[in-house]
């Protein structure tokens, strides 16, 4: 085996790539799946309408933006949105001992003849926000409690309970949506930190590893990936990518309980064929998307990752990822994301990437 410079396998053509004098390119998916995109710088003019417009969009879809929200700051929308009803009600039950006079009276129980008492022993704004705290929790009244005779007490009285009971429903819709998110179970799918070339059944595949770390198996795993790549004008071109499994082609995994190695072929139909095997340097990210439904509910998950051209290993294949313990029983490798020297060469025609770039030909 012979190796040539990478300037004689590109040829001219890498020394005129403007990518080589540009800054880094950083990638679009971090590795535990987010999108890493950055938000469309705006002249300063237009900065302030276009905020406005985000929180309009953001508040029309008050739902979304509850259940994509941290638990801590749930907890605290939970706790701030409960007091301020109850602060809301308790000012508005304060005002309306206020404006019948009940404030001026020194005893309720024995008002003056034709007065009639709103609401019993309302005092003082403590006596309100306590009257207001009975009503939403239902607690029951004891000696404060509303007169059947004033009509004002009584529609107030129902506007606090709709507007309570719509409240709880939202939050607890928000708290059991949150916990039974199937992307907290995708959490539990992990991918090989890195993509390897090497030989599969005969031919050079990009391969990578995927794992479930939960012993709850996942059904109809389906892999599929998309290739985005930089072109003239910094313009990303995505392509799809097709990844088997075994001899199961591209027909989803039934089951899903012990680490799966996808496998893509390099030939040259193969969109990576150029950047992989014939050495452009082109900016590439190879975008994976990994679903599959739970066994016990039907959820659909789905967890993504990303590899750029410094991610992938040449000449190297994963570890067996099971093994047999001294009863004969399957049992999963502990270090099954590991790689190792590929026993069989890479295909003739396919370069050796150093350290992310084309620097070798195999001949």
């Amino acid at each position: 085996m012979t190796t040539k410079s990478s300037s004689s396998v590109l040829g001219g053509k890498a020394a005129s790539s403007p990518l080589l004098s540009s800054p880094p390119r950083q990638r679009l998916v971090t590795k535990d799946g987010h999108c890493a995109l950055r938000p469309q710088l705006c002249p300063s003019g237009l900065w302030h309408s276009t905020s406005s417009r985000t929180w309009r969009l953001a508040v029309q879809d008050l739902w979304g933006l509850v259940v994509g929200l941290r638990w801590r700051w749930v907890l605290l929308a939970f706790c701030a949105s409960f007091l301020t009803h109850w602060l809301l009600f308790a000012c508005l039950w304060y005002l309306l001992a206020h404006l019948n006079g009940d404030l001026a009276v020194q005893d309720h129980d024995a008002p003056p003849q034709g007065h009639v008492v709103c609401v019993k022993h309302i005092t003082s704004f403590t006596a309100a926000f306590s009257f207001s705290l009975e009503t939403q929790l239902t607690i029951g009244y004891g000696t404060m409690f509303p007169s059947g005779d004033c009509p004002s007490a009584i529609a107030l009285l129902a506007v606090q309970m709709l507007l309570g009971l719509m409240l709880e429903a939202f939050i607890t819709g928000a708290f059991v949506a949150k916990i039974a998110r199937p992307q907290k179970r995708a959490g539990a799918i992990e991918f090989s930190p890195q993509a390897v070339v090497g030989q599969h059944q005969g031919q050079t595949c990009l391969m990578l590893r995927a794992t479930n770390l939960l012993h709850r198996p996942l059904v109809d795993v389906k892999l599929s990936a998309v290739l985005y790549e930089e072109h003239e004008g910094q313009a990303l071109h995505q392509t799809s990518l097709d990844f088997r499994l075994d001899s199961l082609g591209q027909e989803p995994c039934p089951f899903f309980i012990f680490p799966l190695t996808f496998f893509h072929p390099l030939d040259r139909r193969s969109p990576l064929f150029p950047a992989l095997c014939e050495g452009t340097s082109n900016h590439f990210e190879v975008v994976v998307f990994l679903s599959a439904l739970q066994e016990g509910t039907g959820d659909s998950c789905q967890k993504r990752t990303s590899y750029l051209r410094q991610e992938i290993q040449f000449e190297r294949r994963f570890v067996p990822a099971l093994g047999l313990d001294a009863q004969g029983r399957y049992m999963v490798n502990s270090q099954h994301f590991d790689t190792a020297h590929s026993k069989e060469p890479l295909n003739k025609d396919c370069v050796v990437q150093i350290n992310g770039d084309g620097s070798d030909r195999m001949e």
